[in-house]
């Protein structure tokens, strides 16, 4: 089928779905045969057999359909019946149109204020990222009183699921939806947390870090809409990223709170900034590293040469990772050799083509997501601070709202289409569809 609308097998799909008076009697035949066979000729209860409509079909059935449709037509779909809706979220749909080769990948920026005020902006992925970002626009997400009083998105982390992109914030949550614009509320993560690790594995959304009194790693099911606390990390870090591979939850960097050289409350940014934790989500299970094999004793792995690890991401079995070392930037790789243990391997590849300098007075900020198993995808920003060399400089202006692109095959970097003016401080989110 071409991917251009084909608006008379949209129509043939859709109409069936329709109020029509005749579908009680098709959706009950019983009831046509022993009360109704005597308002009906026999050809028309032949013919109204012989239309049976789509939604007579068993799900997988169903989703076959719905999973050859052009990707111009899907945002009409969910529209038509709560079936659609449902069957357009699960799994099993996005597994088919991988599947069928149909899949179209964009990536979405998003930034959201305090002021409940939603920016987003959307980009293409599947050609070369040579196109600029569609118009920005801004809508009113919630009344304020709708949401917890002590709600804040100012540090918020996004997770893609289906065509959903969730945005956690400290006490809030909310679903964005990339097909129609729509932003509703969901259940707010049961433990406040600000600067996060936050990734989604198999459907549902994984979270750790941000709470100075507490080590809980919580797993969110956007079905059911609600948060449970599945494991106890092994730190308690604070301005942690997240990442996935192979099934694993990375928590990445970040400072130690509490424990040994942090009792009460203090911050230790040694033990952290350059390691990961790894969870085993289909185990339930911590990975472990070995001490004395270039690893923090329990942690997953530690980036080569120290450096404070600021982005990261995942996709196959490797993950990606950003370090800055106060003067430079460098970028790595990480793969893990066996799932349960803490044997990997880094390998050092071409730093993101940003001097650490131009964070130099406030901070070099990254949002990292990757782009199947193909490219990832670097956007960066800096923040100024107001002392001590905070002045705004020619670097800081270059670089704000910069997007970088990682070619994995050919390992080498390029520049993107930079971010709109207006998304300052946006999360980068990629949605496959």
């Amino acid at each position: 089928m071409a991917d251009a609308c084909n608006s008379r097998s949209l129509s043939w799909l859709v109409k069936p779905c329709r109020p029509d008076p005749r579908r009680e009697i098709i959706a009950h035949p019983s009831l046509e045969i022993v009360h109704h066979h005597h308002n009906l000729r026999p050809s028309a209860v032949a013919s109204a057999s012989a239309a049976a409509p789509i939604m007579s079909l068993p799900d997988d059935l169903l989703l076959e359909c719905l999973s050859r449709v052009p990707s111009s037509s899907l945002p009409a779909l969910p529209l038509v019946c709560r079936r659609f809706s449902l069957l357009l979220d699960s799994p099993a749909f996005l597994r088919l149109r991988c599947a069928h080769g149909r899949l179209r990948r964009t990536l979405h920026a998003l930034a959201l204020s305090d002021l409940g005020l939603l920016s987003s902006t959307s980009l293409p992925v599947d050609a070369p990222l040579a196109s600029a970002w569609a118009p920005s626009s801004a809508s009113a997400v919630l009344p304020l009183e709708a949401l917890d009083g002590s709600f804040s998105f100012s540090h918020a982390r996004v997770a893609a699921v289906g065509r959903s992109i969730y945005i956690i914030g400290r006490g809030a949550t909310l679903r964005y939806d990339t097909w129609t614009g729509a932003v509703a509320p969901r259940a707010p993560t049961i433990f406040p947390r600000k600067k996060f690790a936050a990734a989604a594995i198999g459907g549902k959304i994984y979270v750790a870090g941000g709470v100075a009194r507490a080590s809980a790693v919580e797993e969110y099911d956007p079905t059911a809409d609600a948060w449970r606390v599945v494991a106890e990390a092994p730190r308690q870090r604070y301005g942690c990223v997240g990442a996935v591979a192979g099934g694993v939850f990375y928590i990445a960097g970040g400072l130690r709170v509490g424990g040994v050289g942090g009792e009460g409350g203090r911050l230790d940014a040694h033990v952290c900034a350059g390691s990961m934790d790894a969870y085993n989500v289909e185990a339930g299970a911590w990975v472990r590293g070995r001490p004395g094999a270039g690893t923090v004793a329990g942690a997953a792995a530690a980036v080569p040469g120290g450096g404070c690890v600021v982005g990261a991401c995942g996709t196959g079995v490797h993950v990606y990772v950003v370090a800055s070392h106060a003067v430079e930037l460098s970028f790595w790789r990480w793969e893990a050799r066996a799932r349960r243990s803490g044997g990997g391997e880094w390998a050092r590849l071409e730093p993101p083509p940003i001097s650490a300098r131009a964070g130099l007075g406030g901070a070099l900020r990254f949002s990292c997501a990757a782009v199947g198993e193909e490219k990832v995808v670097a956007l960066v920003h800096v923040s100024v601070g107001c002392g001590g060399g905070g002045r705004r400089g020619s670097d800081a202006v270059a670089v704000e709202g910069a997007v970088l692109v990682y070619d994995i095959k050919g390992g080498e970097w390029t520049r993107g289409p930079d971010l709109p003016p207006g998304l300052r401080r946006a999360a980068v989110a990629c949605v496959e569809f």
